[in-house]
């Protein structure tokens, strides 16, 4: 298929602390990096997504006594998995990957600043209430149609399309453009949630 002008690309937190040598690397994190980059021809909308924490942020498990990374605690929206810390605002980890080149990228998210709320979804915070502006800004586009790609499947790239199915949107996953940390089953249930939300899952060959 070829995309049209109602569709956008979706490149999720291909930042260097989930790519090999950060601090959260997701496993062969970086090998979606070509493969987004040649993607993104095919596209003339497309947006960047960063995490972007405080150096303090609730979702750190060194801001909670006695905790450990890939723990659990309850905060006032609900259970939040504590992670190691990870793309501080600012800091290089944050930062998109070096070999990332999608110059004709016109928008970048940042989600996560707010201290209190992590933020999974390109779309909605945590909290789920909180909105990030990202459904405007494609309505206004005229944008009908989301493909996602980008680090991980299991967390920032299904919440992402759970949300745009939510909002609205078409929503489809490109396979080999993402990759997962797979924590006790995540991915599993990821594509389950997305499939029974009508989310697609496509290879990037299907598309030129």
């Amino acid at each position: 298929m070829t995309p049209g002008p109602e569709t956008a690309l979706i490149v999720v937190d291909v930042q260097n602390c989930f790519t090999p040598g950060g601090s959260l690397a997701v496993p062969d994190g970086d090998a979606v990096v070509p493969v987004i980059n040649r993607l993104s021809r095919h596209f003339a909308n497309v947006v960047l997504t960063q995490d972007w924490h405080t150096p303090d942020h609730v979702s750190f498990a060194s801001q909670h006594a006695g905790q450990q990374p890939f723990g659990t605690v309850q905060l006032p929206y609900g259970t939040q998995v504590l992670w190691p810390d990870h793309c501080v605002m600012g800091t290089n980890g944050a930062a998109l990957h070096p070999d990332l080149s999608i110059p004709h990228a016109q928008l970048v998210i940042r989600k996560g600043y707010n201290r209190g709320v992590d933020s999974y979804s390109a779309f909605l915070e945590a909290d789920r209430t909180t909105k990030t502006g990202l459904d405007g800004y494609l309505s206004s586009r005229g944008i009908r149609h989301v493909y996602l790609t980008g680090l991980a499947t299991d967390f920032c790239v299904a919440w992402t399309a759970l949300d745009a199915r939510r909002l609205g949107f078409e929503a489809t996953v490109i396979e080999d453009a993402c990759r997962a940390i797979d924590l006790n089953g995540s991915l599993a249930k990821a594509w389950a949630d997305m499939e029974a939300a009508g989310v697609r899952r496509i290879r990037s060959d299907a598309i030129g």
